[in-house]
Order: structure tokens, then sequence, then C-alpha cells
């Protein structure tokens, strides 16, 4: 990584499910040599200013459904497939570390991260987002934890055994249908007990206050946004923000175009100044020092102006010409999300 560049660390990639389902024989390589495709591989990190992120393992919906509105809704996959699926994309972070030459490594804590990044080498957290991999015995919990799993979303945006998913909807509240069932409470439990983040982003407004209610942790959205300026479903009410707040928890605002433009259109030709009025937004309310970013790449639509992690300066740069100072642009790049790390992981 060039010293000049801003160290961005990003609370939310795809990158891993992009690799999976590539088809290649060497994903890893993929990975560690780059290429055309994607939003993020280690080329695009180092020419960006991208020192690390929480990588996530999603298992994608194999078929879809009705839900209880009448409405199309996306099933998870079930148990065996979803930890068939889980075993896969771990062994690929796994095996991207192992080919890597010590270029990235896999991080269990805020001191490994801040050792990582001192060095130039890509921090890699294990991410879980949607954990239609765990029993409900939480054995499969205990195993990615040894594995190296510090944060996990109990749902993505469909319902599981833990709890209700908030559909993709615009406009739409975040308010849909019942929250965490009991097995997600102990969810909950379990997590706060090994010190792993809980992800709200991709729960309804119900698992949220669930999860506000029974956590000791800071309440952390790893790529959500302020329903203020965009009412879509999976952006955060300026409710659910107050108790970010008073819990000193932290937001980082997703890139995807559809949740940061007044429209909620998918329209790569949007302005990083939209990322911007988000950010202004979430640190007006919550406060500078808990707002970062949560790009989604590999997972969204994004500004064509941030097509890839190689573009991340010019999202610097806007930030500058916005009026945030050195300070205020190291905090929201990286070191907002280190302190909450560190805060929910302890030591």
């Amino acid at each position: 990584m060039t010293n000049s560049l801003i160290p961005v660390f990003d609370g939310h990639n795809d990158v891993l499910l992009r690799l999976w389902r590539s088809g290649s024989r060497t994903p890893e390589e993929d990975f560690l040599q780059g290429g055309q495709v994607g939003h993020l591989d280690l080329p695009k990190a180092e020419a960006g200013g991208f020192a690390g992120g929480l990588f996530a393992v999603f298992v994608p919906s194999l078929s879809n459904g009705m839900g209880q509105d009448g409405k199309p809704q996306a099933l998870p996959p079930s148990l065996e497939e979803a930890r068939d699926a889980t075993l896969e994309l771990v062994s690929l972070l796994v095996r991207v570390e192992r080919a890597s030459s010590g270029r990235v490594k896999i991080c269990r804590t805020a001191a490994e991260i801040r050792n990582a990044m001192e060095k130039s080498v890509l921090a890699a957290i294990l991410h879980v987002e949607g954990a239609e991999m765990i029993d409900a015995e939480l054995r499969m919990l205990d195993v990615l934890y040894e594995a190296g799993l510090r944060s996990l979303g109990p749902v993505w945006s469909r319902q599981n055994i833990f709890g209700h998913g908030v559909p993709f909807r615009f406009p739409s509240s975040p308010d849909i249908g019942p929250g965490l069932t009991e097995h997600g409470r102990n969810l909950v439990r379990a997590c706060n007990e090994l010190r792993i983040m809980i992800d709200l982003s991709h729960l309804n407004e119900q698992g949220f206050w669930d999860i506000a209610k029974l956590s000791n942790a800071p309440l952390v959205a790893s790529h959500s946004n302020a329903y203020g300026l965009t009412p879509h479903s999976r952006n955060l009410t300026d409710r659910q923000l107050d108790a970010i707040r008073e819990s000193d928890g932290f937001v980082g605002v997703n890139f995807g175009t559809m949740f940061i433009r007044r429209d909620g259109r998918k329209d790569p030709s949007t302005r990083l100044d939209e990322i911007v009025d988000h950010i202004d937004y979430l640190a007006e309310r919550i406060g500078i020092d808990r707002v970062g970013l949560g790009s989604d790449f590999d997972g969204t639509t994004v500004p064509d102006a941030l097509r890839d992690a190689s573009c991340l300066p010019a999202l610097v740069q806007t930030l500058r010409l916005r009026g945030y100072d050195d300070q205020a642009v190291r905090k929201i790049c990286s070191e907002n999300w280190i302190r909450v790390l560190e805060r929910t992981w302890g030591g």
C-alpha cells in the first residue's frame, strides 16, 4: 500500500461469494493476482488503500416462496446446504491467507488489525451474514468462532430460525413483521459471551429492538444508511440511530446506490456526494466517532466513480472537499471501525 493513501477499513464485502460462484479452479489466486472482474481483489485493495474489512460468508437463497404478506420471499438454504457452502467459503478465505505469502491476515483482535495495517498486510475479519449454517444448539457457532469468526449477522433479508430479515423494498419502513425468535435470543446471548460482534444490517426493525434490549455490546450496523435521506427498508430510522448513539455503537455507510439515492434507484451514475450526504446525516445524528464505511463491494450496484476498491481515494477526496479535515477522514475511513471492534471484542 502506498504510504500517501488514507487506509480504509471497510465493514462489508461479498468477494468470497463472487469468487466461489466464479467456477475458477484457483479462486484464491484470482483474488491475489487480480483481474478485470469484481470490485475487490488484492491489487485493487493495494491501489486504493483498502487496508482490511469484514469478509462475509453468505449462502445465497436457493429458491423463493411466499411470505406472510403474500409477496415473494427468498427462502433460506437448509442447514446442511448452508453448512456445506460455509465450509467452502471459510476454506477459501483460509486459502487466500495461506497463499498470500504474508500479504493477507485473518485477524481475531483489534491489535492484530492494527499490526496488519502498520505492515501493509490486508486485515480480513471472518463475518457471517445470515446464520443459516448454525444449528439451534449453537454447536456450529463454537466451531466457527475457533476458525476466526468475530462478526455475525443473525439474518440476511429472509427468515431463518433466529429471526426475520427485512426485505428489499423502496419506499418502505423497516418495521416489517416479527423480530427475533427464542433461538435468536439464545444466539445473541452466546455472541455476547464469546464477544462476537452482532451485525444489525438486514434485520427488520423489531429484530433491531429485540437485540437492543438484550445485547450488552455496542449496537453496530455494518452496511446500512440513513432512512431519513433514503426511505429504503434496509436503512435505519432516526429512532434506531439514536439507540446506536446511546450504546456508543457504529454505522458503516453502504455504497449501494439504491440505499443512498433519494429515489432508491440502482443507478451507477450516482455521485459520490450522495454517499457523503449519508455520512453527514449520520455524523450529525450519532456523532463523527460512530460513522464509517461499509461498502458492500461485490454485493451491490455502486457508483461508477467507486467502480472498485482502487477508486477509494476519490471518496476520500470528496470527503475533503465537503470540509472533513484529516482527523475526521481517518476516523471515518478506519479508526472508528477499529474502536468499536475493540470495545466489542475486548482487549
